[in-house]
């Protein structure tokens, strides 16, 4: 558990950007194998450095380039679905009485939809349907023969760069300090996706019911700080009886 809430503190607070791996045998132009290609991309940081980090060992060498622009989109867009997640995960469970609702949600985060009053899931499937549209038509090929189920090429669309940036970071930003704000969205992304579903998994998984995260949290706090108490303790009776 603190393992998990360690992660989505990691996924809400900026990290330390370990440096992005020089070792490139081609440029990202001449990659020729979803391999190479992975090897340019901005992810690959410490402690797997200087190997991308791909756990799954879902590039091989018949994943073409394609394929890997595909899952860099992939990963991207789950997450920052999963930073936004973890955040409102907590949050949701700390703001009781809601006014946008009028106050009728309430508890575990893992109930709480089933609470939402009418009307909010047609409104919101809307809103990921015009936000889908949006990205699709920046970054996907027209599904028609070789386009189908592939984003444009590299020249038309860089993966995860949908003209969004409000705060305006890389208006001014040299391309090193790019590379550092691209591997902190990945690491962060990557750790709230960890972090989100441990949240979900271990509210599933109370035996008497589910808990919000912050009481799981100090209920386990609590349990082991009585553990230790209870021991030291007995090693005082137990150095007593020997005195």
């Amino acid at each position: 558990m603190f393992a998990v809430a360690n992660n989505v503190l990691s996924a809400v607070a900026p990290r330390a950007t370990p440096v992005q791996s020089r070792r490139t045998v081609v440029t990202r132009a001449e990659a020729t194998s979803g391999k190479e290609y992975l090897a340019t991309l901005p992810g690959i940081v410490s402690p797997f450095a200087p190997e991308p980090w791909d756990p799954a060992g879902l590039v091989n060498e018949f994943t073409t380039v394609g394929d890997v622009r595909r899952y860099r989109e992939a990963e991207l867009t789950h997450g920052r679905v999963a930073m936004l997640a973890s955040v409102g995960f907590i949050v949701g469970e700390n703001i009781e009485d809601f006014p946008l609702f009028g106050g009728v949600v309430s508890g575990p985060a893992i109930t709480q939809f089933q609470q939402l009053p009418r009307g909010f899931w047609e409104a919101l499937v809307l809103a990921i349907g015009i936000a889908e549209a949006y990205r699709v038509a920046i970054g996907w090929a027209t599904p028609t023969g070789a386009g189908f189920n592939q984003l444009k090429s590299e020249e038309e669309y860089t993966m995860g760069e949908l003209n969004f940036d409000p705060l305006g970071y890389l208006e001014s930003a040299s391309p090193e300090e790019v590379l550092a704000l691209k591997n902190k969205e990945l690491n962060n992304g990557r750790l709230a996706m960890i972090a989100i579903a441990g949240f979900v998994a271990q509210e599933f998984a109370e035996p008497e019911g589910a808990k919000e995260i912050f009481e799981h949290l100090f209920q386990t706090i609590e349990q082991d700080i009585v553990y230790e108490v209870v021991k030291v303790e007995e090693a005082v009776e137990a150095l007593e009886r020997a005195g």
